[in-house]
């Protein structure tokens, strides 16, 4: 039967704490004015993600095999 009491008085403090922040009038409390839309996002500049990817790289590679191999592959 305690305990009964004890979880009423609980909810009970818990609504009037959720009312008094929702009250219009009272600092911190009422709806918030809504934020402005975010613009999207800048984009990070486009560069490989792996080096065979990057095309310098490619070049790089293919220059050093025909230089090794006198051959070109």
């Amino acid at each position: 039967m305690v305990f009964l009491v004890v979880l009423v008085i609980a909810v009970a403090v818990v609504v009037l704490v959720m009312r008094a922040a929702a009250a219009p009038g009272r600092p911190g409390g009422g709806l918030r004015a809504p934020r402005p839309p975010r613009g999207p996002r800048p984009q990070p500049p486009g560069r490989p993600v792996a080096p065979d990817d990057d095309p310098e790289f490619l070049r790089e590679l293919d220059r050093r095999t025909r230089r090794d191999d006198g051959s070109p592959t």
